[in-house]
Parts: C-alpha cells; sequence; structure tokens
C-alpha cells in the first residue's frame, strides 16, 4: 500500500485501503452525484462516506471501477486523488460542470479539457507555475470518442480554473477586481472555452503521481454570451456529461486490455 498519513492501515480522508476501489475511478464534486453515475455501472454497491467524500463501487466491461466525490475546489480534489493513487487507481475522469466563456460555448454543451489555466493555489504546491496542467492524450482521445459517438454538441479545448466561485460571478464586489476582469478577458481572447474550479488541480497532481487524468464539463450559461447581449440558455442537467463519461471509461478499459495493459506503465 501507498503511503498514510495519520491513520494506520487506511487513508485519512477516504477510509479506505488498497483492493477498496478500482484502478479507474471517475471523479465528481457533489456527493450526491455519486449514486448517479453509480448507477451505469453493473454489480452498483456502496462503499463509504465521510467528509465530502462518497464511494461507489461497480464494474464496467467485466473491470472493477469506482466513483469518487470530491467536493468543491483543487485541495480537496487532490486529496481524493492521491488517496485513491495510494490504493492502486491509475486512471481518473472527473465529470463535472463549468460556466462557459468562449461565445460558441452553449448552455447545455460538453467540453472536454485538454488542458487548464492554473489561477487556483494547489497546483503550485505541487510544481512550479510555468510546469502546464495537461490532461493525458489517452483520456481526451476517448473522451472525445465517445462524444462524439453521443451525436451530442461538445467542444476541447483549455479549461480555467480558480479558487473562488464569487471572484468570477461576482468580480465588481472584490478589491482586487480590476486583477480579476483583466485575467478573466485575456483567457478569453486566448481562447478558453469554460471555467470551473478542479481539472488544474487533478491534472498537475496526476501529472506528478504518474497517472491519467481527464475531464469533461457540463456547462450550465456563458456569462460571456449574456455579457455581450446574445442568447444565454441555461442547463441544469449533468446527465448528457455523464453518460459520455461512462462511455470514455469503458473505451479506456477495452484499449488498455487490448494492449494486454490492466496497470499504466505495464
Amino acid at each position: 500500500m501507498g503511503s498514510t498519513v495519520y491513520a494506520k492501515d487506511e487513508e485519512f480522508h477516504l477510509k479506505i485501503r488498497e483492493g477498496d476501489v478500482g484502478k479507474y475511478v471517475i471523479l465528481c464534486g457533489d456527493p450526491g452525484r455519486c449514486e448517479k453515475i453509480a448507477r451505469y455501472y453493473e454489480n452498483a454497491q456502496f462503499v463509504g462516506s465521510n467528509r465530502e467524500y462518497t464511494i461507489f463501487n461497480g464494474t464496467l466491461a467485466g473491470e472493477p471501477v469506482s466513483v469518487c466525490s470530491t467536493g468543491i475546489g483543487g485541495p480537496s480534489a487532490a486529496i481524493a486523488l492521491e488517496e485513491l493513487v495510494h490504493c492502486g487507481a491509475h486512471t481518473f475522469i472527473r465529470v463535472g460542470t463549468s460556466g462557459g466563456m468562449d461565445p460558441e460555448v452553449m448552455g447545455g454543451d460538453l467540453v472536454i479539457g485538454t488542458g487548464a489555466i492554473r489561477m487556483e493555489g494547489t497546483s503550485r504546491e505541487y510544481a512550479p507555475i510555468e510546469y502546464p496542467a495537461v490532461a493525458d492524450h489517452f483520456v481526451v482521445r476517448a473522451l472525445e470518442e465517445a462524444a462524439a459517438a453521443s451525436g451530442l454538441r461538445y467542444h476541447v479545448g483549455v479549461l480555467q480554473c480558480k479558487d473562488s466561485f464569487y471572484g468570477q460571478h461576482s468580480p465588481d464586489t472584490m478589491p482586487v477586481d480590476y486583477e480579476l476582469k483583466n485575467k478573466w478577458n485575456a483567457w478569453i481572447r486566448c481562447g478558453a472555452l469554460a471555467s470551473e474550479m478542479e481539472s488544474a488541480a487533478l491534472f498537475i497532481a496526476g501529472s506528478v503521481r504518474r497517472v491519467r487524468v481527464g475531464s469533461i464539463m457540463t456547462v450550465f450559461a456563458n456569462q460571456t454570451r449574456r455579457e455581450m447581449g446574445l442568447d444565454d440558455p441555461m442547463s441544469l442537467d449533468s446527465e448528457n456529461a455523464i453518460r459520455v463519461c461512462v462511455d470514455a471509461m469503458r473505451r479506456l478499459i477495452c484499449q488498455d486490455r487490448e494492449r494486454g495493459k490492466n496497470t499504466l506503465h505495464a
């Protein structure tokens, strides 16, 4: 088993040990979403819950898989990834929600992250800011294949990650509004597609721990479109992203099996 901190024979936050979870894990923020995701697994069963972390197990394509919630933001997401890696997991897909940034991104669209802007703090305790937060290319490819097969509208590109939800949505109330607004506009001009709070930390932690990480987002709405006076439909339904995520994980499992791999570096 990997290292544990302040706990004997089990992970301090997730309360699990090696063998309790699959090597393939879907991550979501909301603990209430775990059961919804687990319904797509065969033989789904509840494992446990502690703090913001809820875990279900099941199988996909005959392979043990898990789903684990991470709460909101990079710190708790990185803790979940670390402790899941200690217990043998090597492939992760985050499925979550985001706000659109690029004017072409509409509420209800899906966004697959190829990389993330590190406008958050957690990743800085893993790697210098110059090191890029990028998704694993095998995971990105599986997500693209699954999204294309679904027939849904989707986009592939860079996400923006931050620590303050209200820094994005109420920047005028912040003493550093000048910095928030200037950088937000720069990210849009650079081509950032959507904003969320966890992918940058997960991409960097995954790189450091040598595991595969990707992410797919449901776009709820797009404040850029709203500010431009364009139609801004809102969608609160995450079901499409979940279905694409599960299909992508199944594809990864089958692809790994075809390559004769059931561990990341086999």
